[in-house]
């Protein structure tokens, strides 16, 4: 039996929201404080997936200064039959002080997957993780977590659903349908789904932790009641032991680690019918580092061969509830799965930027990006990482836990405060940096590291090299967490060590806060070329290549 190795997206790829059209499959996820926003992937047999697009490409959404890990949550994609039209829904997730979790959900359209789309239309405030279903006979339903805020109340709230109009957004009552299917709680993401004489609602649970899960309810009337599924269980989860968590309105479950598992936190998925009727659940995973609890590549897309059984519920195909880093293949698929597909290789000569690039808190754009498709990239210095406004960054999401990425760039600062070069991201407050700088006496140029690490400045005064022509390669090996860079200058041969290894495990979704046994995000590492001119805005350092290679 042929078999699709998971994940099939890695790296910062959660949320995933699939769809088929024909022969084609769709996946959006999630994409926070990044941009261009909501990412979307494209396979013709569940097992091989393409960047294709972006859902927001443009200012269609303002992420400056979005704390993490807010921004653009959920997004859902779907498809009208009746008039040949996709649609995307997602919330925009603008604060999360004091429980409170302000969200704007929002829908648009396009005739093609890859756009263009509508302006957003605003639909509600009500909470966060919207999606839409089209019934057959014509009727529209948005469902969403009604984000709970009174004290003493079941939290995190209710899912609902309501009617609603997409030619105007107007959405109309709100019906609450159910608290929950299991008693993980947490529940949130639902999704509506026709099969047979039922509504299936699915929904996410235990919160996007180690105690995550998908679980299901079913009735004749969309607008419910909903029987829970009779097994009292999630139907996909990493940890099938029993979570006793209502109330808990979101939790890392840090005990419900499975040690027996490659796979953790699988939970938030969707469904999607092949062409042959087989089933099969996209869903969001974790792989944590060896012997530590610590996810730097976020939450990856994971996919699920699953079954209808004989009294109408959804099951796992090996009949387990517990998902697994292999699953059948459909009938159709009779090719191969590429494992390294996610690998960058990019000299800058194709005529346009590379899709894979993303900015955080902005678009990359031209007023800071030079790109004309002659070898070189030139990225003009604006204000420190630690800023979540304007800064100088483009980045690749990382996809492995063992990789090397590397450049060559050319730099010649004229004062303290300009720096450029290579390094590892995960949001203002936590990043690696390895960069040319002017030497503290100002009598040169330099190599040297910088770090910050939950807000903290750490400049690595201690190992720097001088580059005397202001032109060298950086090489960043990343191997389980830690981080070893080697650096060539023009006249040399082979590469030479810069200092030793650097422990970045921090760089991970529960270690951006620093409070032990919590998640302080859930979003991801990325690599990235950069520069810093907190002077006069006006210096430019240029790239010869960019390379991401897994080991």
């Amino acid at each position: 039996m042929k078999t699709i190795q998971n994940p099939i997206i890695p790296g910062m790829a959660p949320d995933p929201s699939i769809i088929r059209v024909g022969d084609d499959y769709y996946i959006a996820t999630s994409t926070f404080h990044w941009k261009p926003a909501v990412q979307i992937f494209h396979s013709r047999d569940l097992a091989n997936w393409e960047l294709v697009s972006y859902g927001l490409s443009k200012d269609e959404v303002d992420l400056r200064g979005t704390n993490t890990p807010a921004g653009i949550w959920a997004p859902q994609l779907s498809y009208d039959e009746k008039i040949k039209r996709f649609w995307l829904v997602y919330s925009h997730m603008q604060n999360m002080a004091g429980r409170e979790f302000n969200a704007e959900s929002y829908a648009m359209w396009a005739d093609e997957i890859t756009g263009p789309w509508s302006k957003p239309v605003y639909l509600t405030s009500i909470g966060f993780d919207p999606a839409l279903f089209h019934d057959q006979d014509g009727r529209h339903y948005l469902s969403i977590l009604e984000w709970e805020t009174r004290q003493g109340y079941q939290a995190p709230g209710h899912i609902v659903i309501a009617e609603v109009d997409l030619t105007t957004g107007q959405v109309g009552e709100w019906h609450r349908v159910t608290t929950g299917f299991t008693t993980r709680g947490c529940m949130e993401a639902p999704q509506l789904y026709r099969h047979g004489d039922y509504y299936y609602l699915l929904l996410a649970s235990g919160g996007t932790g180690y105690g995550h899960g998908i679980e299901i309810g079913r009735s004749k009337q969309v607008f419910g009641p909903y029987e829970p599924d009779p097994s009292g269980e999630p139907i996909l989860t990493s940890q099938p032991a029993h979570l006793f968590s209502l109330g808990d309105p979101d939790a890392g479950h840090f005990e419900m680690y499975n040690p027996h598992s490659e796979m953790q936190k699988a939970g938030h998925g969707s469904l999607v019918e092949t062409k042959d009727g087989e089933w099969y659940l996209a869903h969001l995973m974790a792989r944590p580092l060896q012997g530590k609890l610590l996810n730097p590549l976020g939450r990856e897309t994971s996919i699920q061969r699953v079954d209808w059984n004989d009294e109408g519920w959804l099951r796992l195909h090996d009949g387990s509830n517990v998902a697994k880093m292999t699953t059948p293949a459909p009938a159709a698929f009779n090719g191969s799965q590429k494992s390294a597909a996610f690998d960058i290789v990019d000299d800058f000569t194709s005529p346009i930027l590379n899709i894979r690039y993303m900015t955080p808190y902005q678009e990359p754009a031209s007023s800071w990006i030079d790109y004309q498709g002659n070898g070189k990239l030139k990225i003009k210095g604006r204000n420190s990482f630690f800023s979540q406004y304007a800064p100088s960054i483009l980045a690749t999401r990382a996809t492995s836990l063992n990789y090397e990425v590397e450049t060559e760039l050319e730099f010649h600062p004229d004062h303290y405060s300009e720096t450029a070069g290579l390094g590892l991201y995960y949001d203002a407050n936590n990043w690696f940096y390895v960069r040319l700088c002017l030497a503290n006496d100002e009598q040169g140029i330099v190599l040297r590291g910088l770090q910050a690490k939950l807000g903290q400045r750490i400049d690595d005064r201690d190992n720097e090299v001088v580059v005397p022509g202001g032109k060298v390669k950086v090489r960043l090996s990343y191997r389980q967490g830690m981080v070893e860079v080697d650096y060539q200058l023009p006249e040399q041969e082979g590469w030479q060590p810069l200092g030793g290894l650097v422990n970045v495990d921090y760089l991970s979704d529960e270690g951006v806060n620093g409070e032990p046994g919590e998640i302080g995000g859930f979003t991801g590492l990325f690599n990235f070329m950069g520069a810093v001119d907190a002077h006069q805005h006006d210096s430019v350092a240029t790239f010869n290549y960019y390379r991401v290679t897994s080991r």
